[in-house]
């Protein structure tokens, strides 16, 4: 496809998408290869929230998780391959970390860290699949049809 027939709305899909792969894929690259999934579990989930309802084990297994989600989910929404269940990964870490701080803090001001997120996540997952021709999904997807 030529750049210039690529409407204004791939466009909008495309620098989304490569702004919220990039803030998921960097944050969870940090969290692995930086500062490790067992600190991040510990500094961020078990720490803040052994004292609450919520189970240790449950603590333990979630945030060691998300960090590699993060990565993982972040790059494949980066290069637009399994776009929509990664957006879904990344709604799932999104609900999670905005239950976390509302249970810390329940009148956590989430606007700065999560809401810009779900703008973009949400602005994503409602467009066209057919608007995300620059990615690898879409390129896929035509390959088969040729």
């Amino acid at each position: 496809m030529i750049l210039s027939q690529i409407h204004n709305r791939s466009w909008a899909v495309f620098i989304a998408r490569a702004i919220l792969g990039l803030i998921f894929f960097m944050a969870g690259y940090w969290k692995v290869f930086t500062l490790g999934p067992v600190e991040h579990a510990q500094r961020w989930f078990v720490g803040p929230y052994s004292e609450t309802f919520l189970p240790v084990w449950s603590l333990w297994a979630t945030g060691t998780v998300v960090p590699v989600v993060e990565l993982t989910a972040g790059a494949l929404v980066l290069i637009g391959l399994w776009t929509r269940p990664a957006l879904l990964a990344l709604g799932a870490i999104l609900i999670l970390v905005t239950f976390g701080h509302l249970l810390a803090e329940p009148l956590y001001e989430f606007h700065t860290h999560v809401m810009p997120r779900v703008a973009l996540l949400l602005f994503i997952l409602s467009m066209p699949d057919a608007d995300d021709c620059i990615s690898l999904d879409y390129w896929l997807a035509r390959r088969k049809l040729l």
